[in-house]
């Protein structure tokens, strides 16, 4: 099986195919309960990337973020892929407050 080709993958649409607005998620169901949600859903900004882009930050994450590390991998200079992470977190742009980091990072839940 080609875990490349689209039939067997498909990746999540992100924009419209007739006029190229960008998608909302409409629905979510469970497939244990059969419970629906329907609403109008923002796409998470990482899941707007286009999907070469997605697989750069995994890449970023999977080698706790050494750029040194992740130029050796993808057979480019550090500036080239400095360049490539600082255009990615310029088309993130800033985060959002509900997206941002809750200070709840580091702290056990009391039960």
């Amino acid at each position: 099986m080609n875990h490349t080709d689209p039939i067997q993958n498909p990746r999540l649409p992100t924009h419209c195919p007739a006029c190229s607005a960008a998608l909302q998620v409409a629905r979510l169901d469970c497939t244990e309960c059969d419970t629906a949600v329907l609403g109008g859903f923002d796409l998470p900004p990482l899941a707007r990337l286009a999907p070469d882009d997605q697989t750069f930050v995994l890449c970023f994450l999977q080698t706790g973020g050494n750029l040194k590390h992740m130029a050796k991998l993808y057979g480019v200079s550090y500036p080239t892929l400095r360049n490539r992470l600082d255009a990615l977190v310029e088309q993130l742009g800033p985060l959002e407050e509900a997206e941002g980091p809750k200070d709840t990072l580091g702290k056990v839940e009391q039960e």
